[in-house]
């Protein structure tokens, strides 16, 4: 399967050395649009122009929407000044916002002042509201449908109106002063009489959202709903537009991207990995691995402060990586489980102690189970009392681990700081150290030190 995506890729390099024109058309006719935004990712900014150039305009304004806002920018810079105004005029003003939302004041002047009166104004309308709110991604192109119309009046008004719309499957119904009373489908209005009035087909039990909300919260709602697109409303409760499910799904998935990165301990980045340079990437991983790297002097210190214990017994040495391996990665484990929870909005940080619980005994169940293992091993490769010191240990660090894993997202999240932030590494170097004064307490009593 890897071949054969690799494939296309290698296949479009050799065209792109020959710079056989004829052949770039023929593998551009081939390939659908969302594979052909993936390679002008991967490619650099020339080759990206190139490839974009040779694209008709229809087609090429297709494969620009699939770009994330990084991609376009660089093709966008590689145009001349005709097609630049054309294809910027021609984006929908939630993607353009976007775009210009992510792009340097200078570009974003640039681009403003090719747009028409029209465009423009839905643009900066759109760059009004919050960086993150739903105002930024929602589509003002719609079709919004009076309650007092008729099945047949209202399709009429989708025929006249739907093509300068993002979507037409999902209908705002609004009363005379524009305040939202439900939605049709665009199904349920074909499928009724054509004298059956809007309002008894509309449906007024359907969530919505408003401008200023968060978007990621909107786009999860959708999510749980199931719905094709949120009506989006002002704090009066006016339409404004709608949020679809294609900008609810790259919320999504921009969202979880940069948790990954975050967990990881790295910094999110914008635009595609392969076309990343190594010192971008490098940049990136640098700032958590100098932070982490002095979280760790903990561990030295709490080694320091044992260093008799150490002394009086030597192979307790050797179980240490043991120790802290498996203490970390039970942290992370929890840590991994209550970031996605949070995320997916299956617990909330009034439920910090009920999960801290659930955690201590899912850590204290996997402690004892490692521990009988422990304390075969130890028993065979140094002595009982040895073992026991690591099986008592094991099990004392698995609930402490699981538990701290698990309620430090929650408690950040709680101060209002993005929970993914307190990463596996983080949490697992924070173990480390707490589960050595854990090992070497549980030593002394046992040995009577």
């Amino acid at each position: 399967m890897a071949a054969m995506a690799a494939q296309p890729t290698e296949t479009l390099r050799d065209l792109l050395e020959d710079n056989d024109l004829p052949g770039l058309q023929n593998w551009l006719a081939e390939h659908p649009p969302y594979e052909i935004a993936d390679e002008l990712g991967r490619a650099d900014a020339v080759h990206a122009v190139l490839l974009f150039r040779l694209l008709d305009k229809d087609r090429a304004l297709t494969v620009f929407e699939e770009l994330d806002p990084p991609d376009q920018q660089k093709v966008l810079e590689g145009l001349r000044e005709p097609a630049f105004r054309d294809v910027v005029e021609r984006m929908a003003p939630d993607d353009r916002a976007r775009l210009l939302g992510e792009a340097p004041a200078k570009f974003a002047r640039h681009v403003l002042a090719g747009l028409s009166a029209r465009e423009r104004r839905y643009t900066a309308a759109l760059l009004g509201y919050p960086e993150h709110s739903v105002g930024r991604y929602m589509t003002p192109e719609t079709v919004a449908l009076r309650h007092h119309m008729s099945a047949a009046e209202a399709l009429d008004v989708v025929r006249r109106k739907g093509a300068d719309a993002e979507t037409v499957y999902t209908l705002p119904v609004i009363d005379d002063r524009r305040y939202f009373l439900g939605t049709v489908s665009l199904r349920d209005l074909v499928l009724s009489a054509p004298d059956r009035p809007v309002a008894e087909i509309a449906n007024a039990d359907v969530p919505q959202v408003h401008a200023t909300d968060d978007v990621e919260e909107a786009a999860r709602l959708m999510q749980d709903t199931n719905v094709l697109a949120l009506t989006v409303t002002d704090s009066e409760n006016r339409v404004l537009g709608l949020l679809t499910f294609d900008d609810a799904f790259e919320v999504i998935e921009a969202a979880d991207t940069e948790d990954f990165a975050r967990q990881s301990a790295s910094t999110p980045w914008a635009g595609h990995y392969m076309s990343a340079s190594v010192v971008e990437l490098a940049r990136a991983r640098a700032v958590w691995l100098l932070l982490l790297i002095v979280a760790a002097t903990l561990t030295v210190n709490v080694l320091q402060l044992f260093e008799d214990t150490l002394a009086s017994v030597t192979a307790l040495a050797l179980f240490i990586p043991l120790l802290v391996g498996t203490g970390g990665n039970a942290g992370a484990q929890a840590a991994t489980a209550a970031v996605r929870a949070l995320a997916v909005g299956e617990v909330r940080t009034k439920d910090v102690l009920r999960v801290a619980w659930r955690e201590c005994r899912v850590g204290l169940v996997l402690g004892s189970m490692l521990a009988v293992v422990a304390l075969v091993i130890g028993t065979l490769l140094v002595n009982v009392t040895v073992a026991a010191s690591v099986a008592v240990s094991l099990v004392a660090v698995c609930a402490w681990a699981a538990t701290i894993g698990s309620t430090m997202p929650l408690l950040a999240k709680r101060v209002g700081i993005d929970p993914a932030v307190i990463s596996a590494p983080l949490v697992t170097t924070l173990v480390d150290a707490t589960g050595l004064i854990i090992y070497f307490l549980v030593a002394r009593l046992v040995f009577g030190l």
